[in-house]
């Protein structure tokens, strides 16, 4: 890891984080005795009110690296919203909601609220009617609130940017400026991302003071444990290779990843027809369904979830046995986040990428070019194995 470009011991153990008693009992409550690398480096300097940058991979506990120190700052006395949380996507922001419920488990009169679109804007006001201290929120439903003038944000002392970049990247810009505007009373201001791009620093440049840059790598003690592998398929014998696959790796649990929202509908239904429990997930699917086949899929009534790439990211599954790239991704960032929903919280992980035309084929060729990601070339052999493609002479 690295603080303002020097490189800093890792190995730090929560206790050494002069955390509160109550902050402690939680995490002891999830048998957490390791901070995290960007954990470790952001949370003294949260704690000490300072405006923080931090670029971790994906499935690093970024979420508790800010979580901490807004929870421990946070008065139960008080009536005001005293901390704002900015996620791109209303599943994102339900974990973290759900993540920072953990961490004031044993802090008493601690109140968090969840504001996202897809739900009735009126039970969402019934919440902030209970007066929370914490606010977690996607950009746009925050918006609606603050023009409807049921949530203040002139007490707000911490905001954190969760998955800034892709936020910034789905067009939130605006909204994410508003909403900084209307903080007056800012203390400190973080900024949680895997990627940190141009729109991020822009941010950063204007609204940030001397912030701490934290950069964590993905080397080998961080970095997913994933295994990549390429099959060349014909585009109609897809489906048929994606279960011979599940079926060769003993697979319980998978999520495939399409490209468009009818192609995960028709991928669902297929995979249906096979007697495989399965369940579509997209933009267009409304949110308590989403919610509800999110549910199944965690407690493993779901084999497959079948996503666009609204599940790429901050998804709390952290058992997915493999992914699959049913369709080649668009983008060299959405691939890394499709496979980074395997290989999580130590485990092994696996990810297959379909490649049925020559335009797939250079686009799969592009992403391992710049990403830097290991991806074999594998076939089914004449047994049915899979076994690696030859090297070309």
């Amino acid at each position: 890891m690295e603080i303002n470009g020097q490189v800093v011991n890792e190995d730090i153990k929560y206790a050494e984080l002069n955390l509160s008693p109550e902050i402690m009992q939680a995490l002891e409550k999830k048998g957490y005795v390791q901070a995290t690398p960007v954990q470790g480096g952001a949370i003294p300097y949260f704690m000490d009110w300072k405006d923080v940058i931090a670029k971790a991979p994906t499935g690093t506990g970024k979420t508790f690296a800010f979580g901490i120190p807004m929870v421990e700052h946070i008065d139960p006395a008080s009536n005001k919203v005293a901390a704002l949380i900015l996620a791109p996507t209303r599943e994102l922001a339900l974990q973290i909601q759900d993540e920072l419920r953990d961490l004031c488990a044993f802090k008493e009169g601690v109140r968090v609220v969840c504001l996202y679109g897809g739900q009735p804007i009126d039970r969402q006001i019934t919440q902030l009617k209970k007066n929370p201290q914490i606010v977690v929120a996607t950009p746009g439903r925050l918006m609606d609130h603050v023009k409807r003038r049921t949530v203040r944000l002139d007490k707000v002392e911490t905001v954190v940017l969760d998955e800034a970049d892709r936020m910034l990247d789905m067009g939130f810009v605006r909204d994410v400026t508003r909403i900084l505007d209307l903080v007056p009373k800012r203390r400190n201001l973080g900024m949680f991302s895997a990627t940190i791009s141009r729109e991020v620093m822009d941010i950063s440049w204007v609204y940030q003071r001397d912030p701490v840059e934290i950069t964590v790598r993905a080397d080998e003690q961080n970095k997913p444990d994933i295994a990549q592998f390429r099959l060349d398929v014909e585009r109609n014998r897809k489906m048929e290779a994606m279960v011979k696959l599940m079926e060769l790796g003993g697979y319980d649990r998978v999520i495939a990843f399409c490209n468009t929202k009818n192609m995960t509908d028709r991928l669902a239904g297929l995979l249906k027809m096979r007697n495989i429990s399965c369940q579509a997930i997209h933009g267009d699917i409304q949110q308590r369904v989403r919610e509800k086949t999110l549910q199944q899929f965690r407690e493993g009534k779901l084999r497959v979830l079948v996503a666009t790439d609204v599940a790429a990211r901050g998804l709390d599954i952290d058992d997915v046995d493999a992914v699959f790239n049913y369709d080649v991704p668009d983008e060299n960032e959405y691939y890394i986040h499709r496979i980074g929903r395997t290989g999580r919280a130590k485990r092994h992980g696996v990810a297959y990428t379909l490649v049925s035309t020559i335009t797939e084929g250079i686009r799969l060729d592009d992403i391992r070019r710049n990403t830097g990601n290991d991806i074999k070339p594998v076939r089914f052999a004449e047994d049915g194995t899979l076994e690696p493609v030859p090297p070309k002479q």
